[in-house]
């Protein structure tokens, strides 16, 4: 009987940018798009199909400069560029987060679309946000991922 072959990826996640796709609302200050932070992502990855399942935890300074925190799993599927080394991971994350300036730093649930390009040293996340309260906008945010296990 045969088993999967396991070569899982375990990576320190820096954080650093995020691009509102707009100015903050009137009365309010400019947002904060240096979202300095760090954390983990755990891949298990499977070379017997294109799934890949993940563990994430992370903290970060968010759009208005306050510690946010949070810690998640999800599914991507990858897809790989030929012989190059090069791949493209595309699904969603879903976490338990906490914001000063949301829920009033209450944890709450999140699911969003996610994807991944690069190689199995480094790759960059980057997670879509939509608007989601009168007060935020829809931005991006993006991490380097960079697989500790190699280095």
């Amino acid at each position: 009987m045969a088993l999967p072959v396991y070569a899982d990826d375990f990576s320190l996640l820096l954080n650093g940018k995020a691009l509102h796709l707009q100015g903050a609302p009137a009365g309010q200050p400019s947002f904060n798009e240096e979202n300095w932070g760090a954390g983990f992502q755990y891949d298990f990855t499977d070379n017997h199909t294109d799934w890949i399942p993940f563990v994430t935890v992370s903290g970060f300074l968010d759009s208005h400069k306050n510690p946010s925190y949070y810690a998640g799993g999800g599914m991507m599927r990858r897809f790989k560029w030929a012989e190059t080394g090069l791949y493209t991971d595309v699904g969603i994350v879903s976490f338990l987060m906490t914001r000063e300036n949301f829920k009033n730093n209450q944890p709450f649930l999140g699911v969003l679309p996610a994807m991944t390009i690069g190689t199995k040293n480094v790759a960059l996340n980057v997670t879509y946000i939509p608007k989601v309260d009168p007060k935020m906008v829809a931005l991006f945010f993006f991490q380097l991922k960079v697989n500790i296990l190699e280095f």
